[in-house]
């Protein structure tokens, strides 16, 4: 199963159509091909799948999301967390049996 997790818009590459987002402590690129031009600015709350911007999500709703998961991760050791963050970039969609 895949889970989203909110990340904020830190950068903007407009020359390359990338954002640089932190998900959580961990900084990554994702594509802006999905979103409408201009419609993603830094500081948005965003949520990715399989490496792009898939849309936007409202910042009380990010954090609230946040703050659960961090809820879930002070469960965890720290290469759990960390490896947990990192999943979120591999994931795609697959179709139930």
């Amino acid at each position: 199963m895949c889970l989203s997790i909110p990340s904020k818009v830190v950068k903007i590459d407009t020359d390359l159509n990338i954002a640089t987002v932190d998900t959580m402590g961990v900084q990554r690129t994702a594509g802006l091909d999905l979103m409408e031009e201009g419609s993603v600015q830094v500081g948005d709350y965003v949520l990715l799948h399989i490496g792009f911007i898939m849309n936007k999500i409202d910042e009380e709703d990010a954090l609230e999301s946040l703050r659960v998961y961090q809820e879930i991760l002070e469960k965890l050791d720290e290469e759990e967390r960390r490896q947990l963050v990192l999943e979120d970039d591999n994931c795609v969609n697959r179709e139930a049996p």
